[in-house]
């Protein structure tokens, strides 16, 4: 599968099967995450891994109550080690390294026919509570990962014309 393949096919998941997954098949994902470029190439962010069942019951408490979390075999939660400061844009370091790093374990999750949702809806301090992250870090993305329940229509999407704009705003 090439990467725009990916990129047409991914869906955000909200219902899983139960089916385990192998455990080659998430050292792809982890990997691609490794393989992730960061600023100066820094690598400042964990990946916590989630299998324990009891542990993802908890989770799902701590993302707003959103019950597929405990469906998924996996949960992954990407943290920030360091704040890292900002970019000279301005943009925080460790916002923009862990999502270039979420991309990559949500492409590759795909490629290796698994689903994902990137979560925007958790609470922060839950989160790091149940999975002993430390004070000076931070979760900045946190995705469920597993085999689909069932297949996802594809969603409306903007033309490239109401996007794109070229030599001004």
């Amino acid at each position: 599968m090439d990467v725009m393949t990916a990129m047409k096919g991914r869906r955000s998941v909200r219902s899983y099967s139960s089916k385990e997954v192998e455990p080659e098949k998430l050292k792809y994902v982890l990997e691609a995450a490794r393989l992730a470029p960061t600023a100066r190439n820094l690598q400042t962010f964990k990946i916590v891994v989630v299998t324990d069942p009891k542990i993802l019951d908890q989770l799902v408490e701590a993302c707003n109550g959103q019950s597929f979390v405990a469906e998924a075999p996996v949960f992954i939660a990407l943290c920030a080690l360091q704040d890292g400061g900002n970019m000279g844009c301005g943009i925080p370091r460790h916002v923009t390294d862990c999502s270039i790093v979420m991309t990559h374990i949500i492409l590759e999750a795909y490629e290796q026919g698994l689903g994902t949702c990137w979560l925007g809806s958790y609470n922060q301090g839950r989160v790091k509570k149940i999975l002993k992250v430390p004070d000076e870090a931070v979760v900045v993305a946190v995705t469920p990962l597993g085999y689909p329940a069932e297949e996802i229509p594809q969603r409306k999407r903007k033309s490239l014309e109401e996007l794109v704009s070229y030599q001004s705003f």
